[in-house]
């Protein structure tokens, strides 16, 4: 099968694009709807690439927190271009990794290119298995509770999932072995997930080379405390959301840890693209 792409309907313009890095090149089809390069570096024996989804307002909230309205779609207003792009973060990942709190906002969703991105599932399916990446991807739910909803879709699937939990959190979490995707259930902590044993154990018992992290916000902010965050991609949205003490928190693009001055992350930009209104930030983390 050859690679043809249909894209969101008009390619993004590209904005800056840093210089090509060494490693796996995006096939010329979807370079030329993404507007330029995404290099993914050679895989390292320690843990996994590891690369960040986010959208967010012009206020930098991720969601409205109002129910039925508090995935991200709301937040880009369901823009194609945005949609595409989580379609090809997927496609060339071997693994996904969220919150289970994602997993109660979205009980219905299956994280798939095809999923997000209907129109291109032929070429991203292809671009997966030309890359080699592991089928179906892998998907990693951070659980502190082990609370997982037992009858959200994706344990209906037939894909492979593992709970990354505490010790309370893997007994609560043993009944989902009775489901019909393979549950592994993983106790890396006594009442936090060991976030850097998560990422060798991915890496040395699971193969896995690029990890995908679509939140929520305190599993990045877990993920960039550690030190386990290479590249992060935002669409920043044409949208302010706020915020109110008399209202459920709409939660901002990290929460959970708080970083001293001198002591917090910096990022460089690699590329800016835009579509409408919509701006798509990619930014590399150096620790």
């Amino acid at each position: 099968m050859t690679l043809d792409p249909r894209g969101p309907g008009a390619p993004f313009d590209s904005l800056i694009d840093a210089p090509p890095e060494p490693g796996d090149a995006l096939p010329p089809e979807f370079e030329a709807i993404y507007g330029g390069t995404w290099n993914i570096p050679p895989a390292r024996e320690d843990r996994p690439y590891v690369y960040i989804n986010f959208a967010t307002s012009r206020d930098g909230r991720v969601s409205f927190s109002v129910p039925g309205h508090a995935g991200g779609g709301d937040v880009t207003g369901f823009n194609a271009h945005d949609r595409w792009l989580m379609g090809l973060l997927r496609a060339r990942a071997d693994a996904i990794l969220m919150g289970d709190n994602t997993l109660r906002t979205e009980p219905q969703h299956l994280w798939t290119p095809g999923h997000i991105f209907p129109d291109d599932v032929d070429a991203f399916d292809e671009l997966h298995a030309q890359e080699k990446r592991r089928t179906p991807a892998l998907i990693v739910f951070l659980s502190l509770k082990g609370d997982v909803p037992f009858d959200a879709a994706i344990f209906g699937a037939d894909v492979e999932v593992v709970i990354a939990t505490t010790r309370l959190g893997a007994e609560a979490a043993q009944g989902l072995r009775s489901v019909t995707a393979r549950v592994d259930v993983v106790e890396l902590g006594e009442d936090v997930v060991d976030i850097v044993r998560l990422m060798t154990t991915l890496r040395s018992d699971y193969g896995i080379e690029r990890l995908l992290c679509e939140g929520g916000p305190r599993v990045y902010g877990s993920l960039l405390a550690a030190g386990q965050v290479d590249d992060e991609f935002v669409t920043l949205c044409p949208i302010v959301i706020g915020d109110s003490p008399d209202g459920a928190h709409c939660p901002s693009l990290i929460e959970g840890v708080r970083f001293a001055p001198g002591r917090a992350p910096q990022s460089h930009v690699l590329g800016l693209r835009r579509a409408g209104h919509h701006l798509f930030l990619r930014s590399r983390y150096e620790f």
